[in-house]
């Protein structure tokens, strides 16, 4: 299938977005392959995000918008992904290549979604795949370092076979990781393409702060399953990294509250078992999906 063939939808909860939105809607209607459908959820929003995405929806008819209620507050990681399975509710097509997770702080160039459905083509395994984020530092672009295998929440494509055999994203902290670790159980790749460049105009961690953003993230971690060993390592070696301290704080002080508050990790042992036993493989420099 050429690129050119491709047929895909998009899906992207946004909350509070009216500074970025509409820059994001710009970057989709300039691509060289425009979606069959797009869902646009607004999460809640009490800015205007609502009426911006409103505006559109009334002059593309392939633009849809679903409204939720103000719940009156953020909900990181679990809260996108119910918005996420609630567009999906809400689509008309049903005949598509790729369904796409993508957020409302982006911009990317008019062949971003080309250029990815290329690199799908060349790799018929290739299951889950998305640009490389960078933010723009002091008039420099910093591309977000994250292990190749690895595509960020915000710009998310899932072939259609591969969404099928995963069964769509679990509505919970740490969907972004679990999606990936079933596709490469099941047999399937996962990656990011450093080549392929998409500007996040939110810096990460921003929306919520940098501390309660590294405590999502270690929740995330101990819902998915990861090694206590592998854990704490990793806590060691993230004191060498930006924000220095309260990074390895806040990952160890949500790993760790997961245990001590009971939170439900993800309901398959077998997934649990496949994630932990890469990990232990990484410590002891076996080859692993990451490496």
């Amino acid at each position: 299938m050429n690129s050119e063939q491709v047929s895909y939808i998009i899906i992207t909860p946004v909350r509070d977005e009216e500074k970025f939105i509409q820059n994001t809607i710009s970057s989709v209607l300039g691509q060289t392959i425009l979606p069959t459908e797009w869902v646009i959820v607004d999460d809640g929003s009490s800015d205007r995000t609502g009426q911006i995405i409103e505006q559109f929806a009334a002059l593309y008819p392939w633009i849809t918008v679903l409204h939720r209620n103000n719940r009156g507050f953020r909900k990181p990681g679990g809260g996108v992904a119910e918005a996420f399975n609630e567009g999906l509710g809400v689509l008309k097509t049903s005949k598509w290549d790729f369904i796409i997770k993508l957020d409302g702080d982006l911009t990317f160039a008019a062949d971003y979604f080309e250029k990815c459905f290329d690199c799908f083509r060349h790799d018929p395994l290739l299951g889950i795949g998305g640009g490389t984020i960078y933010q723009v530092v002091e008039g420099h672009e910093v591309d977000e370092a994250v292990p190749r295998t690895h595509v960020r929440g915000a710009t998310k494509i899932y072939k259609r076979d591969c969404w099928g055999a995963i069964g769509g994203i679990s509505p919970t902290t740490g969907w972004d990781t679990i999606d990936e670790a079933k596709a490469n159980m099941l047999g399937w790749h996962t990656r990011s393409f450093p080549e392929i460049k998409l500007c996040q105009l939110r810096p990460t961690g921003t929306a919520e702060g940098r501390w309660k953003d590294q405590v999502k993230c270690g929740i995330a971690r101990y819902v998915v399953g990861y090694h206590p060993l592998f854990m704490a390592i990793s806590c060691c070696l993230r004191i060498f990294r930006k924000p220095y301290l309260i990074g390895s704080a806040g990952l160890l002080y949500g790993y760790v509250s997961g245990y001590v508050r009971h939170f439900p990790q993800v309901n398959d042992r077998a997934l649990i078992g496949y994630v932990r036993g890469q990990q232990m493989r990484r410590l002891l420099g076996m080859e692993t999906i990451w490496k």
